[in-house]
């Protein structure tokens, strides 16, 4: 219980600093922060799990005399106070990494409160004593479970990949087949938080236009790849002809 007041409390303040604006040295903002927390709460998880599993692999051997009826009261108030906690913060849990990493901490929790309420039955009523390491043990595969997944779309926002529910090649192809769209080439999309969804690319305009039409005409596909894919943050270097550098990647194929 300490350590999810801990959890909590970096939670916040990652929430804090990553609403706050961009600066000269940090032009992107901190939207990050909370990635970075959810990685390290990933972590957390994991290093918990196992440190429980090796624990539980000890009692067998050396087992501890264990109060049923303190172990059912303390799992039982854990279950109320990690379960009321996890309802609070599921609904942000779906697009908000930092959220996502203490909700599971949340709610991992609380399944080892349930599996302490249960082993504490099966002690009072059988003098079952191994139920309580078996339950640990049953437990921390589920939690490594949460663990990887947070960590796996942490590192996907660190290593800006493409968001998971946006397609690069349906994002290709919707620019090039706007009017007066050549071709679309440099294309990248990425995230700059677990929810803000950016976008750069070179598009080739059909001319010749002027300064004024090219702008509007970026304006345009700007819109487009806002209403169709939720990209609000895109920028567009519109040109009247391939890159030269990718002229000369053609002409040596």
């Amino acid at each position: 219980m300490a350590t999810d007041v801990v959890v909590l409390a970096v939670a916040y303040a990652a929430l804090r600093i990553a609403q706050r604006p961009p600066t000269e040295r940090h032009t992107f903002g901190f939207a990050r922060t909370e990635v970075l927390v959810a990685q390290a709460n990933g972590l957390l998880l994991f290093a918990g799990a196992v440190a429980v599993v090796v624990e539980a692999i000890r009692r067998y051997g050396s087992p501890h005399a264990v109060s049923a009826g303190g172990v059912i009261v303390v799992g039982a108030l854990g279950l109320v106070v990690n379960v009321a906690s996890a309802a609070a913060l599921v609904r942000h849990s779906h697009e908000d990494l930092n959220m996502r990493g203490a909700f599971l901490h949340m709610f991992t929790d609380a399944l080892g409160s349930l599996g302490v309420i249960v082993a504490g039955a099966g002690i009072a009523l059988f003098g079952a004593d191994w139920l309580d390491p078996t339950a640990s043990i049953l437990i921390a595969p589920l939690v490594v479970s949460a663990a990887w997944k947070l960590l796996r779309d942490a590192n996907r926002v660190l290593l800006e990949a493409a968001p998971t529910g946006i397609d690069v090649g349906s994002v290709r192809d919707a620019l090039a087949a706007a009017p007066g769209v050549d071709a679309v080439h440099h294309l990248h999309v990425w995230t700059t938080g677990s929810q803000q969804v950016a976008l750069s690319a070179h598009v080739v305009l059909r001319g010749p236009l002027s300064l004024h039409e090219a702008q509007l005409r970026a304006g345009e596909l700007k819109r487009l790849l806002a209403s169709q894919f939720g990209i609000e943050h895109a920028t567009l270097e519109v040109e009247c002809h391939a890159c030269v550098d990718d002229e000369a990647h053609e002409h040596a194929h």
